[in-house]
């Protein structure tokens, strides 16, 4: 079933849509983004299964688009797809340099990681050599013709990003993701890295998360390269229409998705004119269980494009706590309050552009 880029899926019932939830809690392999564990609530709709799992500190301004792509995936279903299989990249954690050839053996055939830096916590010198290692090891694994990209989600300074990418750098980066929190932030990086003689392309995604945003990106100069997650743009859909109003290469990207959200990124990136760089969507390795018989994970380097379909085995199996799945239930009620009253005209006033991460 398709549905036209301008139109938002239907709205079903609050009953319908509590009554298709359930609510898991699936282990990491490693600390990732400071979490250990991942919590979603997945819905099983007409059209197939949808996921609902903005993190914890999103209002439900921010969060109802998150619903809205589930809504999206389970009532209406991807769009037609251009390709059948996405390259994807491998992510890193901010591990030690020495666990680099154990993360990696987990993304096989990956010809380019996409490597966390800037971890919080400890003074900039410090973390700025723990990520030098860390991106001379998976450079040193990934061999000649690998590519490295970077993402310090927004953490670092204009000082501190230019310091910072002049060392990574040093042996090329594909690109930096989101090194500074803002657009005027990055922007003013971007002049600087031009006038040193040291271009490097810098890729927004947290900045992205409003339909208004891209067009900001492109006017001020800020990126060369978007990053677009389906969930927190509201669909497939609207993503798309997000990547065609940018007028930049595009990324699609996952936000520490179980395999259902990561169907929908790839129906994402099946459906883009052009897919000029690996997706970040093989972060389904990062997981330690998942709810699907065959999780979504990358082979040869790819991932297929197709329908996941979660099993109520499994559902069960990781079941999130009797507390965690009400409180899940409220969150996704408050969410469907927001969309009913944007529907109507009402806006979503709490933190609709509020930062992401992932």
């Amino acid at each position: 079933m398709d549905q036209d880029a301008g139109t938002a899926p239907p709205l079903p019932p609050l009953g319908d849509l509590l009554d298709a939830a359930r609510v898991v809690r699936l282990p990491l392999r490693r600390r990732f983004r400071g979490l250990t564990e991942r919590e979603a609530l997945l819905l099983r709709g007409p059209a197939g299964w949808g996921e609902f799992a903005p993190f914890t500190e999103y209002g439900p301004g921010e969060s109802a688009r998150w619903l809205a792509a589930a809504v999206e995936a389970a009532w209406v279903g991807p769009p037609a797809p251009r390709r059948e299989r996405v390259e994807v990249n491998a992510t890193v954690p901010a591990v030690p340099a020495h666990d680099v050839p154990a993360v990696l053996a987990r993304f096989p055939g990956c010809r380019t990681a996409k490597v966390k830096v800037a971890e919080r916590g400890a003074p900039f010198a410090q973390r700025l050599a723990e990520d030098v290692a860390r991106v001379r090891a998976v450079r040193e694994v990934l061999g000649p013709g690998g590519r490295v990209r970077v993402d310090a989600n927004g953490a670092w300074g204009v000082d501190e990003a230019e310091r910072a990418l002049g060392a990574l750098g040093e042996s090329g980066l594909e690109y930096a993701e989101q090194p500074c929190a803002t657009l005027e932030g990055m922007a003013e990086l971007r002049r600087r890295l031009a006038r040193a003689g040291a271009p490097v392309l810098l890729a927004a995604d947290e900045s992205v998360r409003k339909a208004e945003d891209p067009l900001r990106v492109a006017g001020l100069e800020a990126a060369d390269v978007v990053v677009v997650k389906v969930a927190p743009l509201g669909g497939v859909r609207p993503a798309l229409a997000v990547a065609a109003a940018c007028g930049l290469p595009v990324v699609v990207s996952s936000a520490l998705d179980t395999s259902v959200g990561l169907a929908a990124g790839a129906a994402l990136a099946a459906a883009l004119p052009r897919l000029p760089f690996a997706c970040g969507l093989g972060t389904g390795a990062l997981l330690a269980a998942d709810v699907t018989a065959e999780p979504l994970l990358p082979v040869g380097g790819t991932l297929a494009v197709g329908p996941a379909r979660a099993e109520e085995d499994l559902l069960a199996a990781h079941r999130a706590p009797a507390a965690r799945g009400a409180w899940w239930r409220e969150r996704l009620a408050a969410c469907r309050a927001v969309l009913a009253g944007t529907a109507d005209g009402a806006g979503t006033a709490d933190g609709a552009g509020g930062a992401g991460r992932g």
